[in-house]
């Protein structure tokens, strides 16, 4: 477990208390970051503090400030600020549950394990997380950390739970805007039919450690590939392009079903799902067998 957790509370339902300690539930991933470098003499790139028309300023004559029109600022400094900052309480008190399926996967931003702080504190928090569990709900509330105040929910996750970030209303753009101009219409039947019997044949258990950032990985390689010849020239990986159907016109039915016949001994396949043809007697004095349609 980590050393440091990220906040340090209890989890209040009506007049009970759960002692609780959050920690990050993901990391950040294996990207690359990359600096500015002045190629001719290998120098790494530096920025300075300007002010159109004055130069470069020192760090303790800048202030923070919130444009209200085009080129006019109001002034806040850190005091103002940090005096309007929400105080870190130490209790995430459950107001409100909502079915789990109710929240839009659009709100949830960042996930966080939930572990109770003691011996003492497991019965209780193992009732919630039962309780949630049975009801199928998930409990709302809101966190007070750094000074801003997180809405957050929290559900059932095996033997644990989990408290996930959420969005609030402000930040998530609304779905009508985008799909507004796509039509009302059910799609032909055999063509549903044929999608759904792709994604039955590509249907498998989810195992996140079979995927990779194939990008990250080539980076390294090439990384890895310039450090060993110790020189900066040139190196240009090969990179395999994406198959595609020429021009745009597509013959979706087409497509579709050499989708569906692909990979034939690898799942469940076109040919499958269909009912046996009736048996025909073979045609009198025929030398050729018939082609299966």
């Amino acid at each position: 477990m980590p050393a440091r957790a990220y906040w340090k509370g209890q989890i209040r339902l009506a007049l009970v208390s759960i002692p609780i300690e959050v920690y990050p539930a993901t990391r950040s991933g294996a990207a690359i970051a990359f600096h500015q470098i002045h190629e001719p003499s290998g120098k790494r790139i530096r920025y300075e503090k300007v002010a159109p028309g004055v130069g470069p300023v020192d760090r303790d004559e800048i202030i923070k400030g919130f444009e209200v029109s085009k080129g006019s600022y109001v002034l806040l400094d850190e005091e103002e600020i940090e005096a309007v900052k929400i105080e870190s309480r130490k209790t995430l008190e459950l107001v409100q549950f909502v079915d789990a399926d109710e929240i839009d996967v659009l709100y949830y931003e960042k996930p966080y394990f939930i572990v109770p702080a003691d011996d003492l504190a497991e019965e209780a928090y193992t009732v919630l997380r039962e309780a949630l569990r049975k009801t199928r709900k998930v409990g709302l509330g809101q966190l007070a950390v750094r000074g801003r105040e997180q809405l957050v929910s929290i559900k059932p996750c095996g033997r644990g739970l989990v408290m996930e970030v959420l969005r609030y209303a402000d930040e998530v753009h609304k779905a009508q805007g985008y799909f507004r101009d796509i039509e009302d219409a059910k799609p032909d039947a055999d063509l549903l039919d044929l999608a759904t019997m792709l994604i039955d044949k590509k249907t498998a258990p989810f195992k996140p450690a079979e995927f990779h950032d194939r990008y990250v990985d080539a980076l390294h390689r090439l990384i890895d590939k310039k450090a060993k010849s110790k020189s900066n020239k040139r190196i240009l990986e090969d990179v395999e392009e994406p198959v595609s159907g020429k021009g745009n016109v597509i013959d979706l039915m087409a497509a579709l079903k050499k989708s569906v016949g692909d990979g034939k001994d690898s799942g469940k396949s076109a040919s499958s799902t269909r009912k046996p043809a009736a048996k025909k007697a073979p045609a009198s004095g025929g030398s050729r067998a018939r082609k299966r349609a």
